[in-house]
């Protein structure tokens, strides 16, 4: 039975090109969700988002926020609708983006969408 671990993990949108991008462990940014860390406990999350305010300082990103998500199998899935169509990216032109490409991660589309 694969274990599933709830937690936040911590988005906002890359500067240079207005991405939706995931905190990873190493402290980088990167566009793929299943990159993310994931803060089990309260006092991890507030350093995420101490980590996050840092790089807003340094004008690496803009608008972080923690998310609530869980990870199974090594895969991230974000528990609001809004953050897995963000981790998707555009869902006007399924053609286009990470979708087209193959990144879009394990959870291909929202459910109930």
């Amino acid at each position: 039975m694969t274990t599933t671990e709830k937690g936040q993990i911590v988005t906002a949108n890359r500067l240079r090109d207005g991405i939706a991008v995931f905190l990873t462990r190493s402290g980088e940014w990167s566009e793929a969700i299943d990159d993310a860390v994931l803060a089990l406990e309260p006092e991890a999350a507030a350093g995420l988002e101490q980590r996050a305010r840092l790089a807003e300082q340094a004008c690496l990103v803009t608008g972080s926020y923690l998310v609530d998500a869980e990870r199974r199998a090594g895969q991230v899935r974000a528990a609001h609708i809004r953050e897995r169509m963000r981790a998707l990216g555009p869902t006007v032109r399924p053609d286009l983006g990470k979708q087209a490409e193959g990144k879009a991660n394990s959870f291909a589309a929202p459910e109930g969408v």
